[in-house]
């Protein structure tokens, strides 16, 4: 009766479930608080201008939150700031959506932002311990557990309210955040004190904690991380543009009904998920920078199909496959980021999701600016070229296959 059940129970751990149900707990989060949008600006009488400016709070909130975190994990390891900010979240949420002034609702999404965005970078940072510990890549799957809770929340959303109001979708919100949090709570991994071999020699392999970094090492890294956190920007201005942009494009340009202008985003966001699950077996295969070297060539064909396309047909398929390109780039950055020489465990990584958020905002207003001037279809063609940029400084991600299992 042992059969192979127990290898596919040791490909996934305890530890993993926890990492894996983290991320899916941040997406759903973040995926329920989009059809609480238009509910909550009917009841506040908030302009559209208004909510753009909520959102800007969303992400200064988690920019903010970063480099406390990065600084707990420093001390007690990403243990302690994941469990911290997965709790304060459940809380986040009914208040934010229960605001009764604008007022409330500006300093609530600051809140929420915080602990979603702390959240971000403390399972991250636990991904990038487990990787280590595991020998073997899981940060492209962990971000897909990620867009799996985005769809399931985003996708409940709306018939919740729409059947029961917001304040019973609030409630189911908080409770399934607070009975994921119990069995995060259980099967977290402990990385306190837990160096990986980048930072330790062999002898002291066993030893607690990191090394001591001259200040040019920590200066190094600093940059490095720096400069994988812009990489990361980079890859996140393209998505940005489908998410956000793709239906818009599908109508206005290419004459698509209203039923069709989501298929472009439909068929993106269902690509990237799926080719999430299967990037840390690429990876595995090929290595950090010849996997985003595939996929980045993938996803600037993509933009230049939907950025070309005739019908809408066509620019549906580019963006499936600009989907795909996506889907790996950004968690192997992070990859990268989390194992940068000289910082602090938890420094890298916090870097790079701060500037990844910092693309996030961007992209919305600097692809407006654009269309305005040029047009959609040629901002998805310069997006491409942008994507060149990545394929050509692939070699940077090379740091993304130094987890080691040493500990």
């Amino acid at each position: 009766m042992t059969l192979a059940l127990p290898v596919a129970l040791d490909r996934f751990p305890p530890a993993r479930r926890a990492v894996a149900l983290a991320f899916f707990v941040n997406g759903f989060g973040i995926g329920s608080w989009a059809p609480e949008i238009p509910v909550l600006a009917a009841r506040l009488e908030i302009s559209a201008q208004t909510i753009g400016l909520l959102i800007v709070f969303f992400g200064l909130g988690g920019v903010s939150a970063m480099p406390l975190v990065a600084r707990a994990i420093g001390r007690v390891g990403s243990r302690p700031p994941l469990l911290l900010t997965h709790l304060l979240a459940g809380f986040a949420f009914p208040l934010l959506v229960l605001a009764p002034q604008l007022a409330w609702a500006f300093a609530a999404i600051f809140v929420f932002g915080a602990m979603f965005g702390g959240m971000d970078a403390a399972m991250n940072a636990n991904a990038i311990s487990l990787e280590r510990h595991m020998d073997r890549a899981i940060m492209s799957s962990s971000h897909g557990f990620w867009s799996v809770g985005g769809f399931v929340g985003a996708g409940l959303g709306g018939p919740v309210i729409a059947g029961f109001g917001p304040e019973v979708h609030a409630g189911l919100v908080f409770a399934v955040i607070l009975v994921c949090f119990a069995l995060v709570w259980r099967m977290a991994r402990d990385d306190r004190g837990i160096a990986s071999r980048r930072d330790v020699s062999p002898d002291a392999a066993g030893a607690a904690a990191r090394p001591a970094a001259g200040p040019a090492p920590a200066a190094a890294g600093l940059l490095a991380a720096v400069a994988i956190g812009l990489f990361a920007l980079v890859a996140m201005l393209p998505e940005g543009a489908a998410i956000d942009w793709s239906a818009l494009y599908l109508r206005e340009e290419l004459d698509a009904g209203t039923a069709a202008s989501g298929f472009g985003l439909a068929a993106f966001s269902a690509m990237m998920a799926v080719f999430r699950f299967l990037g840390d077996g690429i990876r595995n295969r090929l290595g950090a920078v010849r996997t985003v070297r595939l996929f980045a060539f993938v996803a600037a064909s993509g933009l230049v199909v939907a950025g070309l396309a005739p019908h809408v047909a066509v620019a549906v398929a580019g963006f499936a496959l600009t989907g795909v390109g996506l889907a790996n780039i950004v968690p192997i950055a992070f990859s990268a980021a989390g194992n940068v020489e000289g910082l602090p465990d938890g420094t890298g990584i916090s870097i790079a999701t701060a500037i990844g958020y910092c693309g996030g905002l961007m992209a919305p207003s600097i692809v407006g600016f654009l269309a305005d001037h040029v047009g959609l279809a040629n901002v998805y063609l310069g997006m491409a070229a942008l994507v060149a940029v990545i394929l050509a400084l692939s070699g940077m991600m090379a740091g993304a296959d130094r987890a080691d299992a040493g500990d």
